[in-house]
C-alpha cells in the first residue's frame, strides 16, 4: 500500500509515473517495488507473499491519492476490495476501512516526504479483495466487505508458522479488548460446529489450528481465566502426553500414549501389542472398544487438562473434551462442567 501511495504522489507532483518506487520499512529494511500505473494518479504493486501461504498473493494493490491544497491530515477509505470494521476490540473503531495503524503510519510518513504538510485522502483497492476474504480471518473477525492492509515490519516474513500465530493473536486480542474472560479454543471448523451442535452458542470461539500451548499461554497473559479445548481425540491424545503443539512435524506419541493408559488399566501384554501395532488412532481406538477399555479416555482428557493447566501457570482453569471420529463426546475432563458455566453464553442449556 505505502508504495503504491507514494507513486501516486509521485506521480501527480512531478507529472511522470515513476516504474520503481523506494519504501523504507519500519525495521529498517528498504524495498524497491516495481509499480504498475493505471489511469492518472493511480498506481498499484503486486503483493509478494515469498513463501508464505498468503491468499492475497499476487494480488494487485492500487492507490489514488487525493492531494488537497491546504494543510492538514492525511486519512485512508476504503474502496474495492478493502473491509470495513464492524465490531468492537480491533484496533480500529467500527466503521473505519480495515487498514491498520502500521501501513497508515507508514504511508503518512512516505507522502509527508512527497508533499510536505498538505491534508491528503488515501483511496485503497484490492480488486477480488471481497472473494479472497472469504478465505480469510476477516469474517470471524467482523471485517465485513473485503480484505484487509495488515502489518507490522513492512514486509511478509517467509514464515507461515509466524503468520498464522500472528493472525490468531489478532482475533485473541479482538476478544480480550472486549473484555472477555473465558474462551472455547478448538483445532478446527468441525470441532467448533460440533461443539456448537451439543451444547448451543459459546461467549468467544476461537480455531487454534495446532497451537495449543502457545495460545494458552497468550491467553492467560491477556487475563483470561477460563479456557475450554476442544477436538478430535486423534489429535488431543498428544496433549495428554505433554506436548502442546500437535503439528505431525513436532510430535506423534499417540499410539504410546494410548498403550500407557490402556497398560495403567490392567490391559494384557497381548492387547497392548495390539494397539501399539496400530497405524492410526482410529484403528487404536477400534481395539480399544472391543477390549472394553474405554475409561482411558477420561483418564487421558484429564492428563491434558492438566498439562494445559501447568501451561497456564494455574492462573486459569482448562478442561478438554474429546470427540470421537463421528463428532461425538467421546471424554472430558473433571473440570469441564465448571469452565462450560464460564464458556457458554447466559442462559444457554448444556447437554450432560
Amino acid at each position: 500500500m505505502t508504495g503504491a501511495a507514494a507513486a501516486s504522489a509521485q506521480w501527480q507532483m512531478t507529472g511522470s509515473c515513476p516504474d520503481v518506487i523506494r519504501v523504507d520499512t519500519p525495521i529498517g529494511k528498504t524495498l524497491y517495488l516495481d509499480v504498475v500505473p493505471e489511469e492518472y494518479g493511480v498506481c498499484g504493486v503486486i503483493k509478494d507473499a515469498g513463501d508464505d501461504p498468503d491468499v492475497t498473493h499476487g494480488s494487485k494493490i492500487t492507490v489514488k491519492v487525493d492531494i488537497r491544497e491546504e494543510k492538514g491530515e492525511i486519512s485512508f477509505v476504503g474502496g474495492d476490495g478493502i473491509g470495513t470494521v464492524t465490531r468492537e476490540g480491533l484496533k480500529l473503531p467500527e466503521g473505519e476501512p480495515a487498514i491498520n495503524p502500521v501501513p497508515r503510519k507508514m504511508a503518512t510518513e512516505a507522502l509527508r516526504k512527497i508533499i510536505g504538510d498538505r491534508a491528503a485522502v488515501v483511496n485503497v483497492s484490492i480488486p477480488g479483495g471481497e472473494e479472497l476474504a472469504k478465505k480469510t480471518f476477516n469474517p470471524r473477525l467482523g471485517i465485513k466487505g473485503g480484505l484487509s492492509v495488515l502489518g507490522t515490519t513492512g514486509i511478509v516474513r517467509p514464515m507461515s508458522e509466524e503468520a498464522m500465530k500472528d493472525s490468531l493473536l489478532v482475533e485473541l486480542d479482538m476478544y480480550a479488548r472486549q473484555g472477555h474472560k473465558a474462551i472455547l479454543f478448538v483445532l478446527g471448523t468441525t470441532g467448533e460446529n460440533a461443539l456448537k451442535d451439543y451444547y448451543g452458542n459459546f461467549r468467544c470461539i476461537l480455531q487454534v489450528s495446532n497451537y495449543i500451548g502457545f495460545m494458552i499461554e497468550e491467553a492467560v497473559e491477556r487475563g483470561f481465566t477460563h479456557i475450554l479445548i476442544g477436538g478430535f481425540v486423534g489429535k488431543l491424545v498428544k496433549v495428554a502426553s505433554g506436548s502442546m503443539n500437535t503439528h505431525s512435524h513436532v510430535a506423534d506419541g499417540r499410539i504410546e500414549t494410548i498403550c500407557t493408559h490402556a497398560a495403567l488399566h490392567g490391559a494384557p501384554k497381548e492387547t497392548i501389542q495390539k494397539i501399539y501395532d496400530c497405524l492410526t488412532t482410529k484403528s487404536a481406538m477400534k481395539v480399544v472398544e472391543e477390549e472394553s477399555l474405554g475409561g482411558i479416555w477420561e483418564d487421558m482428557a484429564q492428563k491434558a487438562s492438566y498439562y494445559c493447566e501447568k501451561t497456564a501457570h494455574e492462573m486459569a482453569r482448562v478442561g478438554v473434551i474429546f470427540l470421537d471420529g463421528n463428532n461425538q463426546i467421546l471424554a472430558q475432563s473433571s473440570n469441564t462442567k465448571e469452565v462450560l458455566d464460564a464458556v457458554l453464553e447466559p442462559g444457554e442449556e448444556k447437554n450432560e
